[in-house]
C-alpha cells in the first residue's frame, strides 16, 4: 500500500482544522460564531464555514474566499462579518497569513474594562510585549467595509488587537505560530484577571526585563511549532 501524499494547500487545511479543533477544546469557541483563517500562496484564502462547530469542521469544509470576501470554492457559506474582519485584515496586513479571531473568555473580559490593557505581569504576558493594539470604540458588528478596514488598519505594527467590547484578533505567518500566539494570550489573560479579582495590585516586571524575557521568547519559535505538531497527533490529523 502506498502512503498518501498531501500537498501544501491539503497541509494548509488541515493545519487551519486542527487549529479549530484545539481552540474548541481549549474553550476559546462560541456557539458557531468566530473565524479563523489563512491566506495561500495563490491570493486566496481559507476561512471556517458559517453554521458548523468548531468540534465538527474537517480539512474539506473550510472554505476559499478571495480578498474581498466572495467565496471561491466550498460546499458552505460563510458568515458576513467573516468578510469585513478577515478580507480586510488580509488585504492590508502583509504579515497576517494566518488570522485567528475569538470571544474567548478571559482575553474578552479584558476587551470589557474601560481602559483594560494586558500588563505585563507574567511571564506568559511578556511574549507580547510591545506587539498590542487596542480599539476603544465599539461600534456594533462588523458588516461593512468601513469598519472592517478601520480594525484591520489597527493591526499596523501588532500582531494582537483588543476589540472593545467584543473580542481578540491574533495574527501570524503561519497557523502555528498565529494559535500558540492566541493560546498562550488567553492564559495571560486569565493569569492576570484572576490577580486582580483578589483586589492585591498586580506586581509589574521591570520594563528592561520584559524587553529582553521578550526576545527570548520569540527566539523559540521551534515551540510553536511542536505545539501544533503534537496537537495534530492528537487530532489523528
Amino acid at each position: 500500500m502506498g502512503t498518501a501524499v498531501t500537498t501544501l494547500a491539503d497541509e494548509a487545511r488541515i493545519d487551519l482544522a486542527c487549529a479549530l479543533r484545539a481552540a474548541d477544546d481549549a474553550g476559546f469557541g462560541e456557539g458557531v460564531c468566530n473565524h479563523f483563517s489563512l491566506a495561500l500562496a495563490d491570493a486566496t484564502f481559507l476561512i471556517n464555514p458559517q453554521g458548523l462547530h468548531w468540534r465538527e469542521i474537517t480539512p474539506a469544509d473550510l472554505v476559499t474566499i478571495d480578498a474581498a470576501g466572495r467565496k471561491l470554492a466550498g460546499r458552505h457559506e460563510v458568515e458576513p462579518t467573516a468578510f469585513f474582519i478577515h478580507g480586510w485584515i488580509h488585504r492590508v496586513a502583509p504579515q497576517a497569513t494566518c488570522v485567528l479571531h475569538t470571544h474567548m473568555p478571559y482575553a474578552t473580559a479584558l476587551s470589557m474594562l474601560d481602559g483594560g490593557r494586558l500588563l505585563m505581569a507574567h511571564q506568559n504576558a511578556l511574549r507580547f510585549h510591545d506587539a498590542v493594539a487596542y480599539e476603544d470604540q465599539y461600534n456594533g458588528l462588523v458588516l461593512d467595509d468601513a469598519e472592517g478596514e478601520r480594525i484591520a488598519r489597527k493591526l499596523s505594527g501588532a500582531r494582537v488587537l483588543f476589540l472593545a467590547n467584543h473580542g481578540v484578533i491574533v495574527i501570524g505567518p503561519t497557523v502555528a505560530w498565529a494559535f500558540d500566539d492566541l493560546y498562550y494570550l488567553e492564559r495571560a489573560c486569565m493569569h492576570q484577571v484572576l490577580a486582580m479579582g483578589t483586589g492585591v495590585p498586580l506586581k509589574l516586571i521591570a520594563p528592561h526585563v520584559a524587553v529582553r524575557t521578550a526576545r527570548q521568547l520569540d527566539g523559540e519559535r521551534q515551540q510553536s511549532d511542536l505545539h501544533l505538531s503534537a496537537l495534530r497527533r492528537r487530532y489523528g490529523f
